[in-house]
């Protein structure tokens, strides 16, 4: 059971095995697995009040206010009235309260809605309708197409031909790209038949809950007969069933034991470094406020001994009052007094401060994506200051840094380039910047969203150029695309990459359009006649040969091989007359790489009856072979893959987010360092690296680091320190060994040049092992960039974890996906990308936003102004309440140290309630050095935050000892002014009540002009709070001191009169201009000598503020930064190996398409055309104009393909 939100029941012993059987709740339950209800919630009706207290009390302030409030109802040591100290903790108190249960009432409404929803569940042999939280391991559930996953399954059925599913995994990985699954047959013959299902009483026996999302591992009895089970057969929690019209599947995992919810890690509290170095410091103030009482004490005693005897005759003492029993008292009387050097209305400010500024970000229109309705949020309170401290920002590439979204932008075809980047019209030149789209209009097959803005190529197509015919036949042929027809006209591709979907989307514009295949088939229409080409064989893409290649026959029984991969691999395998080609070709290629599109390379031959024959046979017995199946293979691709003839080559842009080279850019410039960690394959995160700036050609070095065993990794990584740092290499060798236990920090060093870091998840594991992670730490640290490929989500949060330990700096975590949850929680701040991605990294996130540009508004604007804003706040709140209570210590040497105030009850009560709130307030929630627009076009102001340069030991040492002075001047001046004088009437006014007006009144404009000094920026509300609070100071004291008050209650306002009598005289108001004066005085002066011989960034760019009259600066001017390069990105980089045997094994296909008519008709376009599945939508490439071809180029023998009607089809 649960009571006040603790478990008392038993813990269940650690599972090391699941075991379950299929419709037995019974026996499943034996088991006490989860049930499939989540909770993300802290507290419950009842537990709320007493958890909610016993974690605020946990705080050591306010811990201390308790037993302030507990003395102060002690009568012998208490001067102060009780009401002082519980009225403001219990504000405290209740307005944190409020704040905690907003937020968990908000989880509450959340685990509800999930809980909640219904699902089809398999009870007493008929399916019923259920919510989610009753669904149980060993179930059976039927899910309809666009349902999430309830919980993790076993794929049992589906309505789809071989059992197949298709699933989006956004919710778990950021990628809407269709994932297959298969069922295996024996489950897949129970279909929809309830009695089957319900008689289905398989047993399952598989890994305990793990975090694992890529990885299972599994057997099922069933039949008498025992069968594997993998992840190909597992529907993970958090999927969405797409294009698929029913499944059923058995509940393995259920609930907070599902791969999403373990996944999401255990949330820890999150504290900023200043409340981390405030904890420190209040630690300190505390031993400091014993020293002071201790003295105070120390002198009553010595006072109590040598005078006090001589007062006894009108006050007497009590029965048993020692001297030593009155310095006792003396002590704790003093701790009372003297508590307002940390008060209570401290850390209400704050919560305010950090409410206030975390509004700015939910308001920011800059900060709201109007495409998919997405403000900014800021899902916490707690951590905005943290925003502008950040060194290191760690990233995940797909849906963060890009769009997935793949757009075929150019190509070379023969020799010539056809195509232009940019979608902005701005960078075209001129005589295309008004130059209208491609018009598809006499292809009815067409995808409307596709873009071209070259029509040399369309010509090329229409004039049947038998290059450019071929060319888009390659792009028709070679794939592993699936299309769905389910109305004519209406083509869906089905691509597991988005690179093949864009080619494919492109021969399809062109009049090369793919419609359907079989195993051993594949139908496209080419300009307009349907044709259908055999299949005979796929060598399919690995990470290895980086290439794909399809033997087919053409409808003339001709065969032909085409190939496409990379560059660098097509190029080996060319035959010699096509050297000067692909001299031409290869400048295309730097071209295109230069501008960050990633490149393929296309080539094809044609092939003899006899010579396929004879392989084909060789190709069977590999394929069968037991003993080294993908040696021999791969030797047979390579025999055949030869002597290929050159087409050209594609240039497909992996889309950006808007904004993602500048922001990088800037962070760069801010020395943010960016840290991308992601799932994808080494090429694909270089060119995104390279695409976005993060790596750069100008770099001195950029390492790789893909070793494979734990000496290989340390090696290449001593090799890459001993190039940056030559005289650092013999130092790394004795790194970890020297700098060992979690206290250790590596200092960050400086290096000459600019090196970038890539290393593969597989060497990362070697890596991050305590005998190397220093190294690794030490060897990326030197670096401007790192990127981390092939991490899994646990790597990811240990490399964050890695930085956090050793490195003195913030960290920043920003993902989309379930896989970047533990990376996010991890992180000082984590950051959720929200849009049309998975939201499980933005619930658990600490801000969240739709695009990845909007990060340097966030840290670069919202992270400083609140760091600033909240370090001028403490820096003067600790003045301010240091100068009023280092009065009450003066004051103590002149009242015999008997704990008499030196201040009216009532001032000491509203001072940092009423008097000092709203001022202090207006700096910590208005105050800003400059815009927005001078923090952007100088980003180097965000780096005195990262060094801890505003607040800091050192800081707050110095407004200490400016407090010391300040109250010496305040004390000292009045108490002289005031001694010996009398009115302008001739009467005494040096008694104790005017003294402690005049004190009061000269605190308050002190500390008034110092805030006006503070401040940088001056708005009517600042200014109406500065003003207003000196006036309310003026209307309180006179009402509190006036002749009605006291009549009401005498004991509680004793100072009748004080006010209009002392406020009444001129040498009053000139003590009050005096101390001013000399408060001031040194400030200004250190503060001009400062400015003068040592100015901040701050201080230099406020200048030129000045300078410019509040003008906004002018816009930087980027110019587009064209690269040529000699790298080239390598084949369809988000491919994954295997999919060429499951085309042809005929397991991926889905239903036969329907019988339809074929030819072109000259009309326009038709409005029912494509709408491809997942990211490979949308692709809008750009145009330009076309290079004349060289002359020097020979034409390449092509194999002419005549347009044959089918007459099968």
């Amino acid at each position: 059971m649960s009571f006040f939100g603790l478990d008392c029941v038993k813990p269940r012993e650690r599972e090391l095995e699941r075991k379950l059987r299929a419709n037995d709740r019974d026996f499943n339950l034996s088991f006490r697995y989860a049930t499939n209800a989540i909770k993300t919630s802290k507290y419950n009706l009842f537990s709320f009040l007493p958890l909610n207290l016993f974690e605020q009390f946990q705080r050591i302030a306010n811990a201390y206010f308790l037993v302030l409030l507990v003395l102060q109802v002690i009568p012998q040591i208490s001067s102060l009235s009780w009401f002082t100290t519980v009225v403001p903790l219990i504000l405290v108190l209740s307005v944190t309260a409020a704040k905690d249960a907003t937020d968990d009432i908000n989880r509450h409404r959340s685990d509800n809605r999930v809980n909640n929803r219904k699902v089809q569940v398999l009870i007493d042999r008929k399916l019923c309708s259920d919510k989610w939280m009753n669904v149980q391991v060993g179930d059976i559930i039927r899910l309809e197409n666009n349902q999430f996953v309830t919980a993790d399954l076993l794929l049992l059925s589906s309505s789809e031909p071989l059992n197949l599913v298709y699933v989006e995994t956004a919710e778990l990985d950021g990628e809407t790209n269709l994932k297959v699954r298969q069922a295996l047959p024996v489950t897949g013959e129970l279909g929809e038949d309830m009695e089957k299902l319900a008689d289905f009483n398989g047993e399952v026996r598989c890994e305990p809950p793990n975090n694992r999302l890529d990885r299972f591992t599994g057997t099922l009895v069933f039949g008498g007969q025992k069968y594997s089970l993998d992840n190909e057969k597992i529907l993970l929690r958090g999927c969405t069933l797409r294009n698929t019209e029913w499944c059923f599947g058995l509940v393995l995992f259920a609930g907070p034991e599902t791969k999403l919810m373990q996944n999401c890690g255990k949330s820890t509290f999150k504290r900023t470094s200043i409340d981390r170095l405030m904890n420190v410091l209040v630690l300190c103030i505390f031993g400091f406020l014993a020293v002071m009482c201790v003295v105070l004490a120390i002198g009553n005693y010595i006072w109590e001994t040598k005078e006090g005897s001589g007062f006894t005759a009108f006050l007497p003492r009590d029965d048993g009052i020692s001297a030593g029993f009155s310095t006792f008292l003396t002590f704790w009387s003093y701790i009372i007094i003297l508590n307002t050097v940390v008060p209570i209305s401290l850390y209400v400010s704050v919560e305010i401060i950090r409410l206030g500024n975390s509004f700015y970000i939910d308001w920011d229109r800059k900060m709201y994506h109007a495409h998919s309705d997405t403000p900014a949020e800021a899902r916490t309170t707690t951590l905005n200051e943290e925003l502008g401290q950040i060194k290191y920002v760690f990233s995940d590439k797909t849906g963060t840094l890009t769009q997935n979204i793949m757009v075929f932008n150019k190509c070379s075809i023969n020799g010539k380039s056809y195509g232009y980047v940019g979608d902005d019209t701005e960078h075209r030149p001129e005589h295309l910047k008004h130059r209208n789209a491609v018009d598809f209009s006499f292809n009815p097959l067409a995808d409307p969203r596709f873009v071209f803005h070259d029509r040399s190529l369309v010509e090329a197509v229409k004039l049947e150029n038998p290059e450019v015919h071929t060319f888009f036949r390659l792009l028709a042929l070679c794939h592993t695309v699936m299309a769905e027809e389910k109305t004519e006209g209406e083509l869906f591709y089905q691509a597991q990459s988005p690179d093949e979907g864009a080619l494919v989307t492109a021969a399809r514009n062109f009049g090369f359009v793919f419609r359907s295949r079989t195993p051993d088939s594949i139908c496209i229409v080419e300009m307009g006649k349907q044709l259908s080409y055999e299949l005979l064989a796929i060598l399919d893409f690995n990470n290895v040969r980086k290439r794909m290649s399809v033997i087919v026959r053409g409808p003339e029984g001709k065969l032909s091989l085409y190939c496409k991969g990379a560059d660098t691999i097509i190029y080996e395998k060319l035959h010699p007359s096509c050297r000067k080609l692909m001299d031409i070709t290869t400048e295309h290629l730097n071209e295109f790489a230069g501008e960050g599109l990633r490149t393929l390379a296309l080539a094809y031959k044609d092939l003899g009856e006899e010579d396929f024959r004879e392989w084909k046979q060789r190709h069977h017995e590999a394929s069968t072979s037991l003993d080294d199946r993908e040696g021999k293979l791969d030797q047979l691709y390579e025999e055949i893959e030869t002597d290929l003839l050159l087409l050209g080559a594609t240039a497909i842009e992996d889309k950006l987010q808007d904004g993602v080279p500048q922001t990088i850019e800037q962070l760069a410039k801010a020395d943010i360092k960016v840290w991308v960690l992601t799932g994808d394959k080494q090429e694909t995160a270089e060119n995104i690296g390279y695409s976005c700036n993060l790596l750069r050609e100008e770099m001195n070095e950029v390492f790789v680091v893909s070793g494979n065993s734990g000496d290989e990794v340390q090696q290449e990584l001593r090799n890459a320190l001993s190039s940056m740092k030559p005289e650092a290499a013999e130092n790394s060798v004795f790194l970890s060994d020297a700098t060992s236990g979690k206290g250790a920090k590596a200092e960050d060093e400086a290096v000459n040049g600019d090196y970038g870091l890539v290393i593969n998840g597989h060497s990362l594991a070697y890596a991050l092992e305590s005998s190397m992670e220093l190294d690794f730490l030490r060897t990326a640290c030197l670096c401007k960039a790192v990127i981390c490929c092939r991490v899994t989500p646990l790597q990811k949060a240990q490399v964050v974890e890695l930085v956090k330990t050793y490195k003195r700096a913030v960290t920043l975590a920003i993902g989309d996906g379930a896989n970047d949850v533990s990376m996010i929680k991890a992180a000082h701040i984590g950051v959720g990308i929200s849009g049309q991605e998975g939201m499980q990294a933005v619930l658990s996130s600490d801000y969240s936003f739709a695009q990845f540009r909007f990060l340097q508004r966030l840290l670069l604007v919202h992270g400083r102004w609140s760091y600033l804003r909240m370090c001028k706040f403490l820096r003067y709140f600790f003045y301010k309440n240091f100068t009023f209570t280092f009065v009450h210590f003066w004051f103590g040497f002149f009242c015999g140290f008997s704990a008499q105030t030196v201040y009216d009850e009532w001032f000491i009560t509203l001072y940092n309630l009423m008097y000092t709130a709203l001022p202090v307030l207006g700096m910590g929630l208005f105050d800003q050095d400059v815009n927005s627009s001078w923090s952007f076009q100088y980003p180097q102001l965000y780096v005195p935050g990262q060094r801890n340069l505003y607040f800091s030991k050192k800081a707050f040492f110095k407004c200490a000892l400016h407090s010391c002075y300040s109250s010496l001047v305040l004390f000292f001046i009045p108490y002289a002014a005031l001694q010996d004088t009398v009115r302008d009437d001739g009467k005494d006014v040096a008694d104790y009540q005017s003294f402690a007006l005049l004190t009061q009144t000269c605190l308050m404009f002190a500390v008034s002009i110092q805030l006006g000094l503070e401040m940088s920026y001056w708005t009517a509300v600042n200014t109406f709070f500065v003003l207003g609070s000196l006036a309310m100071y003026f209307a309180v004291t006179f009402t509190l001191y006036s002749n009605g008050m006291f009549y009401i209650l005498p004991a509680a306002f004793p100072f009748i009169g004080t006010a209009r009598n002392s406020l009444s005289q001129p040498n009053v108001w000139l003590t009050v201009l005096l101390t001013s004066i000399l408060c001031v005085l040194p400030v200004v002066t250190y503060r001009f000598l400062l400015t003068q011989l040592c100015p901040t960034i701050n201080e230099k760019v406020m200048y030129k503020v000045r300078q410019a009259k509040a003008t906004p600066p002018p816009p930087s001017q980027r110019a587009r930064i064209r690269r040529t390069s000699s790298r080239r990105s390598g084949y369809a980089f988000s491919h994954a190996q295997g999919y060429g045997d499951l085309v042809t094994s005929g397991r991926y296909l889905r239903r036969p398409p329907m019988p339809r008519p074929s030819g072109f008709v000259n009309m326009g376009r038709a409005t029912t055309g494509f709408s491809p599945m997942g990211r490979s939508a949308g692709y809008s490439p750009t145009g330009r104009s076309q290079n004349t071809k060289a002359p020097d180029v020979e034409v390449t023998s092509l194999q002419m393909f005549r347009t044959i009607p089918d007459p099968a089809l």
